[in-house]
């Protein structure tokens, strides 16, 4: 529990100035495309899990600050890890613009962020940070099951949007210099990558369970099932 609490405040306040000037120094000194790459995971990281906690209430973080069930920084502390991850895993300039350098930056990240994000989950549903109110909580399965059920395909196929969107920007934007393109390829960009999970997940969900996936099972029990 304690790595937990220590680490939400350690990554956004020492590494966030850290990934910003990898970034940075990765693009050339470009502040508008370092920005683009940095916001697709902050932005997302506070939409969508701001919604699965405060609206949907699926989720629940056991932490000191918080608005409602949210904490503040989680977009930042996401967000960084994932644009670091994100430095480590895609080559720059790629040396290639097609399906398949798109198709390898996409399974790369997606591959990546699955696995470490359900890492990194199950053992914060297990030591208590986390709290999930899905399906798998209700019938009372383990850490193992209730990360399990939504982490692979949910970060999974962000991870998949995450890596397509960088090199597609990469290539209009740093490599032939489309100065035009910006402001669409950031909200397309963004767009995408906040829709596509979600979708994803919900797929799944119908698929393996019959429902949404979106229900939160806080508080029910077989009686009021």
């Amino acid at each position: 529990m304690q790595f937990y609490r220590l680490y939400q405040y350690v990554v956004p306040i020492l590494l966030f100035p850290l990934a910003y000037w990898l970034w940075l120094d990765r693009y050339n000194g470009d502040h508008y495309l370092t920005l683009l790459a940095l916001s697709i995971p902050i932005l997302f990281a506070y939409i969508v899990p701001g919604l699965g906690t405060n609206w949907l209430r699926i989720w629940e973080f056991n932490t000191r600050w918080k608005i409602g069930r949210f904490r503040p920084h989680h977009g930042f502390l996401f967000g960084t890890a994932t644009s670091l991850f994100g430095l480590l895993c895609l080559s720059f300039p790629a040396g290639s613009f097609d399906t398949m350098e798109l198709v390898r930056s996409g399974f790369i990240m997606g591959s990546v962020l699955a696995f470490w994000n359900w890492f990194y989950d199950l053992y914060a549903i297990k030591v208590g940070f986390l709290i999930v109110y899905n399906r798998k909580y209700y019938e009372k399965q383990g850490p193992e099951a209730i990360a399990t059920e939504y982490c692979p395909v949910f970060f999974g196929s962000f991870g998949v949007c995450y890596g397509v969107a960088i090199r597609v920007c990469e290539h209009y934007l740093a490599e032939l210099g489309r100065a035009d393109l910006y402001w669409p390829l950031f909200v397309a960009c963004n767009v995408a990558v906040l829709i596509c999970p979600v979708i994803s997940y919900i797929l799944y969900s119908f698929a393996t369970s019959g429902q949404s996936g979106l229900r939160s099972y806080e508080g029910v029990t077989e009686a009021n099932q």
